[in-house]
């Protein structure tokens, strides 16, 4: 069957993501019920740009970027069957993110709206993250949320639009950073978290007693960055490294990963159904690029299933860095009368829950502004 026409009743929002690696452009809509609409939805990706250093160099993704923005936005259009006569809004992530990056997409999407003199929204890359889960699934507030990027673990209790708040954070490492430094210790391909995932596959997770950061402690922050040293301790030790090494060392490193989420996610579920016990539809919710790891998945789908709630997941491209979660987070905003300035500014760091105390010393990027 083929998915409902567009509510001609309701904006079309065309979305620019560029924050990280990815050159991203999107449209999206309502259909005639009201649920949301993806008519389109390109990425780019620079993997293989990036793929000699292991890891991106943000010199070089900005100026990719700024080289593929205009024919990506171009492609979005095309495929939503539009063009810019029939956008009513334009929004693109200014934060977090490397700033070359931000600052090309948030200028291509500023220098459209103001060309054809459309609303502009800069949205927050987190709340892109956050209110996916409304996209695919068109949940309702409120819902518990993990999100677990390259640059992000956090769980946040989703209660409405512009109100997060942030249980748990990370004080050091961000899962998907811990799995691409540990994929580059093992001398594993760009993107690094995919290619731990396909070794652990062929490994034994027994073999290396490595720690579970934080287990059993109440507080609802994580930590990566003592398993990531465990690993290179045990790699060093075993030096030089046979494939069958390499393998266990990942299987012993994932397993790790998502016994210390699941321990965190549980506390944050017990609270969660303590907190809200009248819900009729308990959600945890899972966002960001770490969410397509099958292991992590298993552990909180058996989570959901004993704390009683539903588990949303998103599918793994719209996990991942995309537009279509910034047009959709900027349709929402656009729809709550809540637009910007052309003169708003990128912000490399970006807290989603501004008004929570900030970690001093800890928490990578998005736990400080």
């Amino acid at each position: 069957m083929s998915p409902a026409p567009p509510s001609r009743d309701t904006p079309l929002v065309l979305g620019i993501e560029t924050s990280c690696d990815e050159t991203a452009a999107s449209v999206v809509g309502r259909d005639a019920d009201g649920r949301p609409l993806i008519l389109s939805n390109v990425i780019l990706s620079q993997i293989e740009e990036h793929a000699a250093f292991g890891g991106v160099v943000p010199e070089i993704a900005a100026r990719a970027h700024a080289e593929a923005i205009g024919g990506i936005v171009r492609a979005a259009l095309h495929e939503a069957g539009v063009d810019l006569s029939g956008i009513s809004a334009v929004a693109a992530t200014v934060g977090p993110g490397l700033v070359g990056g931000l600052i090309v997409g948030a200028m291509t999407s500023k220098a459209i709206a103001a060309a054809r003199g459309l609303p502009f929204v800069g949205v927050n890359h987190l709340e892109g993250h956050a209110l996916t889960p409304r996209l695919t699934d068109a949940l309702a507030y409120p819902y518990l949320l993990l999100l677990v990027s390259g640059g992000h673990t956090q769980i946040l209790l989703v209660s409405g639009l512009g109100r997060y708040e942030r249980w748990g954070t990370t004080i050091d490492d961000a899962l998907g950073e811990a799995f691409d430094k540990t994929a580059k210790l093992l001398e594993l391909p760009h993107p690094g978290g995919p290619a731990v995932e396909r070794m652990a596959a062929r490994g034994d997770p027994r073999r290396f007693a490595l720690p579970r950061p934080l287990r059993g402690e109440k507080r609802l922050d994580f930590s990566f960055s003592g398993l990531k040293t465990a690993v290179r301790q045990a790699a060093q030790a075993n030096a030089p490294l046979r494939e069958a090494d390499v393998a266990d060392l990942c299987a012993g490193f994932q397993a790790a990963a998502a016994e210390a989420v699941r321990d965190r996610v549980d506390l944050a579920l017990s609270r969660f159904r303590r907190e809200l016990p009248d819900l009729a539809d308990p959600v945890l919710a899972v966002a960001g690029g770490v969410a397509a790891n099958g292991a992590i998945r298993a552990a909180l789908a058996e989570l959901a299933a004993r704390h009683g709630v539903r588990l949303v997941s998103p599918p793994t491209a719209l996990c991942t860095d995309n537009a279509a979660m910034i047009a959709y987070a900027g349709l929402e905003r656009l729809e709550a009368g809540l637009v910007d300035p052309l003169t708003v500014p990128v912000r490399p760091r970006w807290p989603l829950d501004g008004g929570a105390a900030p970690l001093v010393g800890f928490g990578k990027r998005g736990a400080k502004a």
